[in-house]
């Protein structure tokens, strides 16, 4: 059915929590993957699975994509490689129901993903919980370079006010070039999907997207990861996801 696209052993069905789907595990994983991967909307999808002999409508789709994606970037986490002290922060617009919402996402110096947060709010409360958990799950960076916002200078200075040894703030456009740019490969693959119709869908996306991005960077190390594909590589991690 879907020969030379996927192969993708039966046991990570139990994995990834599969009982109760009405489709194979490699149809689920293919649609995922090329949803995140490529700028493609629900129903390209629904049209690229019908040629290839599988009926599959464009809302099944997206409740595997809100169920399953989220489940295989957080098992990703555990094997990303560290990323530089050095970071580049900035914060982009993804548009759900109509509505301008903030994706915070910050790069270190050499491009490699540090984190993302997509909030409601673009304020000092909303900065500070991206830098409380990208410094959650990667420490404390050595300097951040920033624009010229003053709420994420307020986060910033809200987490120095409690340090010894403060972290050097850098607000000089040029060097958040990095990030700036960084943010046109997600919103290439997010522009098809024609606004998203829930913050927790958006959410879930974004967390596939992101994984997608980071995989492309090499940020990943798993076993054999230099001999794997960008798509075998997502395989393997989504082959890490245990039963929730």
């Amino acid at each position: 059915m879907l020969a030379g696209v996927v192969k993708v052993k039966t046991a990570l069905a139990l994995r990834l929590h599969f009982k109760g789907m009405r489709f194979p595990i490699d149809v689920i994983l293919v649609c995922i993957r090329w949803y995140v991967a490529y700028p493609l909307s629900y129903r390209h999808l629904e049209e690229m699975m019908e040629e290839r002999g599988v009926s599959v409508d464009h809302s099944s789709i997206n409740r595997w994509a809100i169920r399953f994606l989220p489940l295989v970037e957080k098992m990703a986490r555990k094997h990303k490689r560290p990323v530089g002290g050095s970071w580049r922060m900035d914060e982009t617009y993804i548009k759900v129901k109509g509505v301008w919402k903030y994706l915070y996402r910050a790069v270190d110096k050499q491009g490699k993903t540090v984190d993302f947060l997509l909030t409601a709010k673009r304020d000092m409360v909303s900065a500070k919980r991206f830098f409380d958990k990208a410094m959650g799950a990667h420490g404390d960076p050595d300097k951040v370079a920033m624009d010229k916002s003053g709420a994420n200078k307020a986060a910033i200075d809200a987490i120095n006010a409690s340090r010894d040894v403060p972290i050097v703030v850098r607000q000089v456009k040029y060097l958040n070039n990095i990030v700036e740019q960084d943010h046109r490969a997600i919103k290439r693959v997010t522009s098809p999907m024609l606004n998203f119709k829930s913050f927790r869908a958006a959410h879930c996306v974004l967390a596939g997207v992101e994984l997608m991005h980071m995989i492309r960077k090499g940020q990943f190390a798993i076993n054999g990861t230099d001999a794997m594909s960008f798509a075998d590589q997502f395989y393997a991690l989504a082959a890490q996801v245990r039963p929730v």
